[in-house]
């Protein structure tokens, strides 16, 4: 079995967050871990390079998680290989003045990626039914028809939503743009032992904020609200990879292992070139190797 088909969800049956695995059954040793990431980074460089040269498919990755669930560091490790020209990532903050006045997929409209490229969301629009869910008052500054006040902003609205996220990445596959989405699963308790480190250790205090144990605060309704977002979004064509975080090597190990199998599915390939232009080459070579250029 593929390590892609392992941990994928499509939404056919319903989810339990709370007896999902945060932790891998099976961890290899650290250096096996390492050795392997290396190999699947290598392996993407050569997919990247060959998907920004025939520039037919552009790929979007996002990457959704509880706060310390490692998307920052996932990204540095499995994205490292990878040429700048054809690998960004963009991170969805809190919406500004002015992307509050469009509507809420206009944001990711602007980032989305060339064809070529890949791009990596680290949240993305996934972020207006999980924190706009758990803060159903952010609702109600967006200015919506029919929406003035909290009743409003209830399993109909977001029933919408869903259908919205559904439909606008199904227009983004009938255009060419594939999208992989990762929910990094990470325990209660691990997240605990990071927050810990990140006040433990003086280099690691500029990540803690204490705004994230606000959030804390309301742990079980972001599970309810992550739980409603991935049984109503993910589909056969579009699923969910539901990755245990607790342990952030083996996580990297796991997105990296199905981003090879994604990518090669798509079986880029360097541009053909003509005979003609083979023989306009082989004149060129002649030429520079003799001093004629």
């Amino acid at each position: 079995m593929s390590t892609e088909s392992s941990y994928r969800y499509t939404g056919e049956r319903s989810v339990d967050l709370s007896q999902l695995a945060t932790k891998a059954s099976r961890v290899p040793e650290a250096s096996v871990i390492n050795n392997a990431i290396e190999a699947n980074v290598a392996a993407l460089s050569d997919l990247q390079s060959r998907l920004y040269s025939q520039q037919q498919a552009g790929v979007i990755i996002i990457l959704q998680g509880m706060d310390t669930a490692g998307k920052d560091g996932l990204i540095r490790h499995v994205f490292s290989g990878l040429n700048p020209a054809g690998t960004s990532v963009v991170s969805f903050k809190q919406p500004t003045h002015l992307q509050l006045d469009h509507d809420f997929l206009w944001r990711i409209n602007q980032e989305l990626p060339r064809r070529g490229e890949i791009r990596v969301f680290n949240r993305s629009q996934y972020e207006d039914v999980l924190i706009s869910r758990v803060h159903p008052e952010i609702v109600l500054s967006q200015n919506l028809p029919g929406i003035t006040k909290l009743a409003d902003v209830d399993d109909r609205f977001f029933a919408k939503r869903y259908s919205d996220l559904r439909n606008y990445e199904k227009y983004l596959r009938h255009q060419g743009f594939v999208t992989i989405k990762f929910f990094l699963h990470l325990s209660k308790e691990e997240q605990t032992k990071r927050f810990e480190r990140r006040i433990e250790i003086p280099n690691k205090n500029w990540k803690f904020s204490p705004s994230d144990m606000t959030e804390r605060a309301f742990w079980q309704d972001y599970q309810i609200a992550y739980t409603k977002m991935l049984e109503h979004t993910a589909t056969k064509k579009q699923p969910w990879y539901l990755i245990p975080a607790d342990d952030k090597a083996v996580a990297r190990l796991i997105v990296s292992n199905i981003l090879v199998e994604r990518l090669q599915e798509l079986n880029p390939s360097y541009p053909v070139v003509s005979a003609s232009e083979q023989e306009k080459l082989k004149t060129i070579l002649r030429q520079l190797k003799e001093g004629e250029l």
